[in-house]
């Protein structure tokens, strides 16, 4: 696991940077896209490479990491609708190759199992774009999710409703059940890029780096995977015990790979 720790300003270019290099290398590459607010930085950062003509993403698959159940598709925060908007229309994506749970299937079950399909039939994700709760999830996977599980349907706690609360009128309007790429589903990507800011993301960082690997805090079972990297503010590191370390590391980082 490689941490870059930078200033706030910082973390969306770098980050994108990461992205845009993995998806080149693939080209035209898998992409996993995740929603809240953490990855919008860098889908703006993505953008400002495709308006440049650095990147082009047209024929870039994409995969959505989940979907809430119930809500309509044409919903302003159902997660199909974010992504058509944050993803497809700002960085020139074709819409038929970008695809999310569908949370309104009459068997969730089976739209799960397709859903993992859909992912082995693209030849798998190249670069999973990730944020993190504060309790410590990934895509939906809360506390005590399986390491191993794969899409399935979750419950939402309550402090993940209240935390996204803000997206609707009320707390009583957000969906209690989601559908969710599995923790294994995660760890499937050839490379996972995790974002993260602010202090109050800090002790799920900590645990997700430095802490044991548990299914109390889901983010630890990056710690299982080779090729993880997590980019994140002086904030969101401000718990972690060998935080100086890891800016040593990347700061040599350029010197030794120069030799």
């Amino acid at each position: 696991m490689e941490l870059i720790i930078l200033p706030s300003h910082d973390v969306d270019a770098v980050a994108a940077r990461l992205v845009a290099d993995d998806l080149r290398a693939a080209s035209p590459g898998v992409l996993g896209v995740a929603t809240g607010s953490s990855p919008l930085g860098v889908y703006a950062a993505l953008e400002r490479m495709i308006a440049a003509g650095d990147l082009d993403l047209s024929r870039t698959r994409a995969f959505a990491l989940d979907e809430y159940v119930g809500i309509p598709a044409d919903h302003p925060e159902s997660y199909a609708a974010v992504i058509r908007r944050e993803v497809v229309e700002r960085l020139g994506m074709n819409p038929a190759f970008v695809r999310v749970p569908d949370g309104r299937a009459d068997d969730l079950e089976l739209a799960c199992a397709e859903y993992e399909a859909a992912i082995r039939h693209a030849g798998g994700i190249d670069v999973q774009i990730l944020g993190i709760g504060a309790n410590g999830h990934i895509g939906f996977n809360e506390p005590s999710s399986s390491l191993a599980s794969r899409t399935r349907v979750k419950t939402l706690t309550r402090a993940t409703r209240e935390a996204n609360a803000r997206f609707f009128d009320d707390v009583a309007d957000v969906p209690t059940h989601c559908l969710t790429q599995g923790i294994g589903t995660i760890l499937d990507a050839q490379h996972l890029v995790l974002v993260a800011r602010g202090e109050a993301k800090a002790e799920a960082i900590r645990q997700a780096a430095e802490g044991p690997v548990s299914a109390r805090w889901p983010a630890s079972a990056l710690q299982l995977h080779p090729n993880v990297t997590l980019v994140i503010d002086d904030d969101a590191a401000s718990h972690l015990e060998l935080g100086d370390y890891y800016r040593e590391t990347y700061r040599l980082k350029p010197a030794v790979e120069d030799r």
